[in-house]
C-alpha cells in the first residue's frame, strides 16, 4: 500500500513516557515527523484519545506535548519485536514545553 501522507517521516528511536493524565508508561518512537510520531508499544489507547507525552531528545533535552491517537495496531506482546508496526500513530496537537528543541531536531533530520 502506498504512503498517502506528504509529510517526511524519519525512522528514529527515542525514549518517551506517555499517559492520558500524566506520562507514566515507558515506550519508544519508531518514527517522527514535524506533525506527529509513532509510539511502539503494546499499551494502546483508542483512536481519538488525547495523551500527554514526555519525549527525550538526543542530548537529554525533554519535550512535553499533547497528542491525539489517530490509529493503532495491536500485536501480541511476544510478537512486538517481530512486527514492523505495532503501537499508535500520534498527531501532535499542542506543545507544552520544548517546541523549539523538537523543531530544531526535526530540521536537523531533514538536513541529513
Amino acid at each position: 500500500m502506498a504512503e498517502k501522507r506528504d509529510i517526511t517521516r524519519h525512522r528514529k528511536r527515542l525514549t518517551l513516557r506517555f499517559g492520558t493524565v500524566t506520562p507514566t508508561r515507558l515506550a519508544y518512537t519508531e518514527d517522527v515527523s514535524a506533525n506527529g510520531l509513532f509510539i511502539k508499544t503494546t499499551n494502546l489507547c483508542p483512536p481519538g484519545t488525547r495523551i500527554q507525552i514526555e519525549l527525550t531528545l538526543p542530548g537529554e533535552d525533554s519535550v512535553f506535548l499533547e497528542g491525539m491517537v489517530r490509529w493503532t495496531k495491536k500485536v501480541p506482546p511476544q510478537m512486538i519485536h517481530l512486527m514492523k508496526k505495532s503501537g499508535m500513530g500520534i498527531m501532535i496537537t499542542k506543545f507544552i514545553a520544548g517546541e523549539q528543541a523538537y523543531r530544531s531536531f526535526i530540521d536537523e533530520l531533514h538536513a541529513r
